[in-house]
């Protein structure tokens, strides 16, 4: 059992769907996941402005989930895979054991809280020896690996670019943990979000200071879709216009639900859509047909 899209998408990569019992509401990819047993619940409305989500988590001061006890007793999983790293991103870990704890046959709990792409790399082997898929792990890191270094070659000998990840815009806030670290393989620079660290509230005036040539909009959980909702507020901010990457046409609009904010195996693809957003001439082609966009300068 999944109680985190990231890892149920590990788990399918890794050979193992047919394995899974039950998953979150929000798990989604790859297809048929979806149709499993959904052991979690929001709290929050799924149509609220992304200024009521934050006003929200602030109220709440903890879990923005719920989890169905009553069914996961039912399912009578062996393994429950969950994390600790975000109370506002899924059921927390305290909540879990607590629920598991009285289930018959005491399920085993693995917890994962990667806060950097190395951690990622741990926890796919970790995973990958749960399941007795060691090879199939290894595999994907070999992949990921393998797109740096294509990245790496096309682009040696090019200008880095000054490069500013928002993870949520009404209030803005910077990106963090393996982000940083996408932006530097890709050949940016993130200019205000900090390698292994938490995303932070930030000001617009920070925003403005940093000034970046490039944003990448990546709301956690949003699709494109769902962000363009958002778009006319944040384009109503008047430091927004101001910003050189807004004036010179360099934001790039990402399906947050599915990049970027989801550590599992597709975190390749958010490298290759940020290296096609800094440098399009080198790294266009790499990059998915959907799940981003660049929006029109200003």
């Amino acid at each position: 059992m999944s109680l985190l899209p990231s890892l149920t998408e590990l788990v399918c990569a890794l050979g193992h769907q047919g394995a899974l019992v039950g998953v979150t509401h929000e798990c989604d990819y790859p297809v048929g996941v979806e149709q499993l047993p959904h052991l979690t619940r929001s709290r929050i409305a799924a149509a609220a402005s992304s200024a009521a989500i934050d006003a929200a988590v602030v109220a709440e001061g903890g879990s923005l989930y719920e989890l169905d006890g009553a069914l996961l007793a039912q399912l009578c999983p062996d393994l429950i895979l969950t994390q600790e790293q975000c109370d506002v991103c899924a059921v927390n870990e305290a909540t879990v054991r607590r629920v598991a704890a009285g289930l018959p046959g005491l399920p085993r709990v693995e917890s994962v809280n990667p806060t950097c792409l190395a951690d990622l790399d741990a926890m796919f082997r970790r995973i990958g020896v749960l399941l007795g898929a060691e090879e199939e792990a290894e595999a994907l890191i070999a992949r990921f690996d393998a797109t740096v270094a294509a990245i790496a070659r096309r682009r040696q000998g090019r200008p880095l670019r000054r490069v500013l990840v928002l993870e949520w815009f009404d209030p803005p806030f910077s990106s963090g943990h393996w982000n940083p670290e996408i932006v530097a393989l890709a050949g940016g620079v993130e200019v205000i979000g900090e390698a292994g660290q938490r995303s932070r509230r930030l000001s617009w005036d920070e925003v403005a200071e940093a000034d970046p040539e490039l944003i990448v909009l990546s709301p956690c959980g949003f699709t494109i879709a769902r962000t363009e909702e958002e778009l006319s507020a944040l384009e109503a901010r008047p430091e927004w216009s101001r910003l050189e990457a807004v004036r010179s046409g360099g934001v790039t609009l990402v399906d947050g639900s599915a990049y970027f904010s989801r550590p599992g195996p597709r975190l390749e693809m958010s490298l290759k859509i940020a290296a096609a957003a800094i440098d399009p001439e080198a790294c266009g082609d790499l990059a998915p047909r959907e799940g981003w966009r660049r929006l029109p300068a200003v």
